[in-house]
């Protein structure tokens, strides 16, 4: 299974990095693309829609996003998108959250359908202005999420339970505990201000968003990236709440030995829109 991870892991950075480093912008837009329409296609099996139904839903969230990209709205200010959007992950994954599978359940299946399209094309576009803007920032958004995961699984590993007795959230995501979530929240803060310091060290001509975030404040950059890590755990919950109301281990198996793509972006579906909300204020 390591093996596997591995070799899943280094032909999609083999794809990924080439794309994010090349001249143009849109070969990176085509990959994201690409990577959210699969997304959108394992979300059409997780709310029961059989396979030509979850492909028609991935062609549509598809043509979706090209009509944006050849709309030009990737070069437009979207400060509104990106509040509504931003907002609209915090109730929805507090409702979520509190309610479990039941609550999720109750929602009518055309509105669940809907939700996920419009969760998944709104990621993309906000990963994409983000490469706009410049590889420095898009780099420090999708660190922020990758360096709170790690830090949350080595911190779970080594003392969940020894500190707290209850779980994270025990009815839907077992495994995560309260000591992998404080441990990821501190490898953020951390991030941030090693990040933070070697933007001023080495200035670059796009800042990242933990410069962004510092013009305002220090301080205001620790509580915005530590709010940002905490979402990104609601995102991963959130997630695992829809696969354990389908009765799914993993949203597909389209990354051998990492599940699906959704497996893989899960916690990103909130930070993305979360970051542009707080670069675009």
């Amino acid at each position: 299974m390591l093996r596997q991870r591995v070799i899943t892991a280094l032909l999609m950075l083999a794809i990924l990095l080439p794309a994010v480093f090349y001249p143009d912008p849109a070969a990176f837009y085509a990959v994201a693309l690409i990577l959210i329409a699969a997304g959108a296609w394992e979300w059409g099996r997780l709310n029961q829609y059989g396979q030509s139904s979850s492909i028609a839903v991935a062609a549509l969230c598809a043509v979706a996003c090209l009509l944006a990209w050849y709309g030009g709205l990737l070069l437009r200010p979207m400060k509104e998108l990106w509040l509504l959007s931003g907002s609209g992950w915090v109730l929805l994954s507090a409702w979520l959250l509190s309610g479990g599978v039941k609550a999720w359940s109750s929602v009518p299946q055309a509105l669940r359908l809907t939700g996920g399209i419009c969760a998944l094309f709104v990621a993309w576009m906000a990963v994409a202005q983000a490469r706009t803007i410049g590889i420095n920032f898009l780099f420090s958004v999708l660190v922020l999420v990758w360096v709170a995961d790690v830090f949350a699984y080595f911190f779970g590993r080594a003392f969940g339970g020894r500190l707290f007795n209850r779980k994270l959230a025990p009815s839907i995501s077992p495994g995560k505990t309260w000591e992998g979530a404080f441990g990821g929240m501190f490898g953020v803060v951390g991030c941030a201000l090693v990040w933070r310091v070697m933007d001023s060290t080495v200035p670059l001509a796009v800042p990242s968003l933990y410069s962004r975030l510092s013009e305002v404040h220090w301080g205001f950059m620790v509580l915005a990236v530590l709010f940002l890590a905490s979402m990104s755990i609601v995102g991963d919950l959130v997630e695992s709440l829809f696969k354990r109301s389908a009765g799914v281990k993993d949203s597909s198996g389209l990354l051998p030995g990492h599940g699906g793509v959704l497996d893989r972006v899960d916690a990103l579906l909130p930070i993305l829109p979360l970051a542009m909300m707080f670069a675009s204020l």
